[in-house]
């Protein structure tokens, strides 16, 4: 997990982190932080385990920690969070030392995990979005009834 540990540290990731964070201070609805980050590379990581997909650890949690990482674009430029986290992870994901393979599967990943239409996927990019799913426990959120997100995308029972 050291490139996972050199991901936290780079400098570029610390930024765009902040970012979202001050963005999302007073946010009632989920965050995007290190919470859902961890969510979503726990879950991913199970899943990629049950199916047996041969994907390391270390290429699921980086996945996780940079899925979301430029969302403070989309509240600054209206730029869909997916498409502004494609254009900081590949240099991120190269200074800590991941393989150009290995960058190709995670942007994969990163820039289709809002596509509803692989969710049966048995590739990395179908768990990944089930995982990014199944992090959100809408079923117990307290905004729920306020949150704009289509009935069907919600998270509503525990997902297996």
């Amino acid at each position: 997990m050291e490139r996972v540990n050199k991901i936290l540290q780079h400098k570029q990731y610390q930024k765009c982190y902040k970012k979202i964070a001050k963005y999302e201070k007073k946010r009632e609805f989920c965050r995007h932080n290190m919470v859902h980050f961890l969510d979503v590379a726990r879950i991913a990581y199970i899943y990629v385990l049950e199916e047996g997909i041969s994907i390391k650890k270390d290429v699921v949690y980086a996945t996780a920690l940079l899925h979301d990482i430029g969302r403070f674009k989309q509240y600054e430029d209206n730029i869909p969070h997916e498409r502004a986290s494609l254009k900081y992870a590949p240099a991120i994901l190269k200074d800590c030392d991941y393989t150009e393979e290995e960058i190709d599967l995670i942007l994969d990943a990163i820039g289709s995990h809002r596509e509803k239409d692989i969710s049966t996927e048995k590739t990395f990019r179908g768990i990944f979005y089930r995982a990014d799913k199944a992090s959100r426990p809408c079923f117990s959120c307290k905004a729920e009834k306020k949150c704009n997100w289509k009935e069907d995308k919600k998270n509503k029972q525990l997902l297996t």
